[in-house]
């Protein structure tokens, strides 16, 4: 084997150490050389092994570069250990990089300061959470490198508690398991040396329906009798493209079919809800803003068919969010992200007529965590769409300029172009983040001094 096909292979493993990966990474780099222009697409969602995905940051960073893609982003469940990683890999590869991660936050105590009708909303529906009423998803992205030990405090007993919770769950399902004669799952095992909670990841229930998914596998094996043991035994309800994927033995992303098939139709006999995890949403938006980071709202919209089979056809927050979307401003969250894949032109459209009215950065990402989804998102290239990019370099430069001084933050009452509307300095951020070199700390700086003068533009 040569050199660059052993790089290859060191830096997909999550059992090396991010100085090995980077190391081998290195050697790719060298022979890729420095992008030759600019491809209009980004994903500022890419799970790592931090908490579930086939990918480490330095393996999405190259796979995002693979992809053609100007701007990578990793955002990990409760964890930012991913981060360093990332970003370093992102500088080598001459993209851009946003980090930052994503977790459950609690709506119970936000309620109390809206009229009942809207606190009702609020606590009693789906939002954009499958699995929970109350508790919605958020995105904490653009975090400043040096605010890195105050996010791992940050998340510390939210990782803990999901720990204690999964464990629970673990003894449910082997007693599901038990009772069709199954193999059971070793939560160390199977599930601890998995996630990387040693090194700061997360597990998450994904891990957890991994393992039952080669407890089945291990018991029933591929090809149709699977389908019609999931369906006859277990009792899913499989859709026609599910039917077809889960009952081709030849099948390489089987597991992870498997997995989103019972994420759909399996996970919630398990499930345990993540009330002693999920801080208050509140106090989620303040620690945001105050380290410089840029709090949003993860828009998920009614469901029909789910691009990886893992939720069902559902409604969720299409109805109300006339309602919903001022609240969210009043509780402080200054932007909405989105994935253009996932949702219909029209509703998109009506999202972002919303996010003009209201004042809120609109962002976009693909949630990468298996491997038969594409890091493309060619969707960023139509005119309704064009801005998403902007809003991408305009992350790339609030990070990397907060992280020589964070008056830089975008959304900063000290920033020096907060006088500027947030249509106009994301326009500003976007132009300085496509002049930066993260591999060069200089251009970081002079890039920081042309928006100082560009302040009294």
């Amino acid at each position: 084997m040569n050199d660059q096909h052993d790089a290859t292979l060191i830096i997909a493993d999550a059992a090396q150490t991010p100085a090995q990966r980077l190391k081998a990474l290195a050697t790719v780099a060298r022979a890729l050389g420095r992008p030759k222009g600019r491809s209009g697409e980004s994903n500022n969602h890419i799970h790592t092994c931090y908490s579930f995905s086939p990918y480490t940051p330095a393996g999405a960073a190259l796979a995002a570069r693979g992809a053609g893609l100007d701007v990578a982003g990793s955002v990990d469940h409760d964890s930012y250990a991913a981060a360093g990683e990332m970003r370093a890999a992102c500088a080598m590869l001459g993209i851009g990089a946003v980090t930052g991660f994503e977790l459950r936050v609690s709506l119970k105590k936000a309620a109390h300061r809206f009229p009942e009708k809207i606190a009702r909303l609020l606590t009693e529906r789906k939002l954009n959470n499958p699995d929970s009423t109350g508790i919605l998803y958020m995105t904490i992205q653009g975090v400043p490198a040096q605010a890195g030990a105050e996010v791992e405090v940050f998340l510390a007993p939210v990782r803990r508690a999901r720990y204690e919770r999964t464990k629970r769950m673990v003894e449910r399902a082997n007693a599901l398991l038990g009772d069709i004669g199954l193999p059971s799952i070793d939560f160390e095992k199977d599930l601890v040396a998995a996630s990387k909670f040693a090194e700061g990841g997360t597990i998450t229930e994904r891990h957890l329906l991994a393992a039952v998914s080669r407890s089945i596998l291990a018991a029933v094996g591929p090809g149709p009798t699977l389908t019609a043991w999931l369906e006859g035994t277990l009792g899913l309800r499989l859709s026609d493209s599910q039917r077809r994927i889960l009952s081709d033995p030849a099948n390489p992303h089987l597991s992870y079919d498997l997995l989103g098939a019972l994420k759909a139709g399996f996970l919630d006999r398990i499930f345990i809800q993540p009330e002693e995890e999920c801080v208050d949403v509140l106090d989620a938006v303040e620690f945001a803003m105050r380290i410089g980071a840029i709090p949003a709202y993860a828009y998920l919209g009614d469901v029909a068919e789910s691009p990886t089979g893992d939720k069902k056809a559902e409604k969720f927050e299409d109805d109300i969010l006339d309602e919903l979307m001022p609240a969210l401003k009043e509780m402080g969250f200054p932007a909405i992200t989105y994935m253009p894949p996932r949702n219909t032109l029209a509703q998109l459209a009506r999202l972002q007529r919303l996010c003009e009215r209201y004042g809120f950065m609109e962002i976009s990402g693909v949630d990468i965590n298996q491997p038969r989804q594409s890091f493309n998102c060619p969707e960023l290239r139509l005119p309704a769409f064009r801005h998403l990019d902007d809003a991408t370099w305009a992350m790339v430069a609030h990070e990397a300029l907060s992280a020589v001084d964070r008056r830089f933050g975008i959304f900063s009452n000290e920033n020096p172009l907060s006088r500027f509307p947030i249509r106009q300095r994301i326009t500003m951020f976007a132009q300085a983040g496509r002049r930066i070199d993260l591999s060069d700390p200089r251009s970081i700086e002079e890039t920081a001094n042309t928006l100082l003068q560009e302040k009294n533009v």
